[in-house]
């Protein structure tokens, strides 16, 4: 049996196992000694110890950049970085996808509330509740979408290359991470997709749709538009002070 000394930067070791033993006076689980038999990858260790390879970018040995596939040696000192970290090193080998032109998204079945702030905001989110964890990793994979979950054993999956573990609980928290992390505050196109199917919108004549509409509706509004999926009505009634508020606090907050 062989050690070496894993150090996880940022909130990685947030991941770890609560009845992981420090090395020193580290911060609580940020530095581990981990034995190994020596045939095992890089990319195992790290799952085996609960980190997801999607939150992965940049592994150092003995402070040389190095692929998922490597493999330990007796006494390597191993530096774990996530995506955006700032590493000292050169050349670097960054181990997660470059990032999407259009972010599109699948979300599992517990983050329906997420889905719909995303597809607010503009963003493609595919999301049906009772998807399983096969159609999630097949979809993610077949169409290049980002996989987000809270569940690190689907991140697992070597069939899924770009996805992220939501941390935070509350769904207005969530959709500010997920725009922190992905940067994308400047691909926000909001009003543009159904918040129901993730159809895209299209504008409509008042006349066309009249027969749909609330008296009052009818009377105090005329613009409208209409998801091109699944004919969902829109119009900027008395919520949309409020929703505006929301997308420029997440805004704001991203900024």
């Amino acid at each position: 049996m062989s050690s070496a000394t894993f150090s996880f930067q940022a909130d990685l070791y947030d991941f770890l196992p609560k009845n992981a033993v420090p090395v020193g006076n580290s911060v609580p689980f940020s530095e581990l000694t981990v034995n190994f038999n020596g045939h095992e990858t890089i990319k195992h260790l790290l799952e085996s110890l609960g980190i997801p390879h999607t939150e992965v970018d940049v592994i150092l040995v003995n402070e040389e950049s190095v692929g998922f596939d490597h493999r330990l040696a007796q006494g390597d000192r191993v530096d774990v970085f996530p995506v955006h970290a700032e590493v000292d090193a050169a050349p670097l080998i960054h181990l997660q996808p470059v990032p999407l032109q259009e972010p599109c998204f699948i979300l599992d079945g517990h983050l329906g509330k997420l889905a719909a702030y995303l597809r607010l905001l503009g963003f493609d989110a595919w999301y049906r509740n009772d998807a399983d964890d096969d159609e999630l990793a097949q979809i993610s994979s077949s169409e290049n979408r980002i996989l987000l979950t809270r569940d690190r054993g689907l991140l697992k999956r070597s069939q899924v290359t770009q996805g992220y573990c939501v941390r935070e609980k509350s769904p207005r928290k969530q959709v500010v991470e997920v725009v922190q992390r992905f940067d994308l505050t400047r691909f926000a196109k909001p009003y543009t997709r159904c918040v129901h199917c993730n159809g895209l919108l299209k504008p409509v004549l008042k006349d066309s749709i009249l027969d749909r509409l609330e008296p009052k509706t009818k009377l105090y509004y005329n613009e409208f538009s209409a998801c091109l999926d699944c004919d969902q009505v829109y119009w900027k009634g008395s919520h949309f002070e409020r929703m505006e508020k929301f997308i420029l606090e997440i805004i704001k907050t991203e900024a």
